[in-house]
């Protein structure tokens, strides 16, 4: 396996991508829409997924190992199947988008999932009369996968369905911890029938996995001290900006 010839400022992007997977994966949600953005500066966007995918699975583990009993089974239980449908709908759907066209697909997937998580802020009790349907859980569970395959950027849509079935901190964390974790590993054998991941990109994700640990390690401190909402919500308006600077081109 051999690095990928990135110049040294793509080399900083790599990293601060790699911290933001951490990040997110300690708690912070949010900024894990910071790597997809940054990771599609660095590769062409279809083939920026498959850099991003191993270091959400390194993330995965490692906060499944922190909150893994924390877990609220049921709701992995309710979106999970159908989450693995989207992502085979995904997986179908992604080699018949033009190259060309695929950062303003990424970003304009990307604001669809601020302008949910800016939906939950605003209206937070916009969901609570269906919380305990099954169709809400398998939308936002089918949501999810498709998403991720797509663009890695389900992390908002089960961000605004965790949330919307009111867990605690840590049960969010949880929760989410096991979701991921199994439905990245479930995207493996897709993206790499479809040249996403293979020997370069994962010379590059072994060296990203210490920056990984390091942000999932300062996210784990920090969430109990910085107010998390007013932080992503700073974060989710960069994002935004970020968002609509791919679909511009």
């Amino acid at each position: 396996m051999t690095l990928p010839p990135l110049s040294p400022g793509q080399w900083c992007l790599a990293v601060i991508a790699a911290l933001c997977v951490g990040l997110a994966k300690g708690g912070f949600v949010g900024i894990g829409l910071f790597t997809i953005i940054l990771m599609a500066e660095i590769a062409p966007a279809r083939e920026s997924t498959g850099l991003v995918l191993p270091l959400l699975i390194c993330g995965d583990v490692f906060a499944v190992l922190m909150y893994r009993r924390h877990a609220q089974w049921k709701h992995i239980f309710r979106t999970l199947p159908v989450a693995m449908a989207g992502v085979v709908l995904g997986w179908i759907v992604m080699p018949r988008i033009p190259a060309d066209s695929f950062r303003k697909v990424i970003g304009w997937i990307l604001l669809t999932m601020i302008a949910l998580q800016f939906l939950q802020r605003l209206r937070p009790n916009a969901f609570r009369g269906v919380l305990e349907s099954r169709g809400f859980g398998w939308s936002m569970g089918a949501w999810s996968g498709f998403t991720t395959m797509l663009a890695n950027a389900a992390g908002p849509v089960m961000t605004l369905y965790l949330l919307a079935v009111n867990l605690p901190k840590l049960e969010f964390v949880g929760t989410g911890a096991w979701f991921f974790l199994v439905i990245n590993a479930f995207k493996v054998p897709f993206s790499w029938q479809l040249g996403l991941i293979g020997g370069t990109s994962l010379a590059l994700n072994l060296v990203l996995v210490p920056a990984v640990l390091a942000g999932l390690m300062v996210g784990r401190r920090l969430i109990a001290l910085v107010p998390q909402k007013q932080f992503e919500g700073i974060l989710l308006v960069l994002a935004a900006l970020a968002s609509l600077r791919l679909v511009a081109g």
